[in-house]
């Protein structure tokens, strides 16, 4: 099943929040990003039928090794814009917005090109 940029967005907060907390639940969810608490469950039952994530009886959020794959993959596109961008002099603040606009979108191969960049300045 393919996954909207929405979609990608919610696993990556999910990430963040799994390493910074014990056990993700959604009302987690919607102080991270701001959103109603019905967005947030309509989401999560979309990711949930998906096959991204699952959600046990006491209501905390466990990613699948489907969803945490393209969180990982998300956040490490998001981690590695952003210092693309600060290297190019960009704010901080401003290089992550830009990042997480991107990170969605970015092809395969302008991203590789990027990571080399980054990696090895060129």
């Amino acid at each position: 099943m393919g996954i909207h940029e929405s979609g990608e967005m919610y696993l990556e907060t999910i990430l963040v929040l799994s390493q910074e907390l014990e056990r993700v639940r959604a009302v987690d969810i919607c102080e991270k990003i701001g959103y109603s608490k019905p967005s947030v469950s309509r989401a999560l039952g979309l990711l949930k039928k998906g096959g991204f994530l699952e959600v046990d009886l006491v209501g905390n959020i466990i990613m699948t090794q489907e969803g945490k794959e393209l969180a990982s993959r998300i956040y490490e596109r998001h981690k590695t814009l952003t210092e693309f961008f600060e290297l190019l002099g960009v704010s901080k603040q401003t290089a992550c917005a830009d990042a997480c606009k991107i990170e969605h979108d970015i092809s395969d191969e302008a991203f590789d090109r990027i990571c080399k960049f980054v990696e090895h300045g060129f």
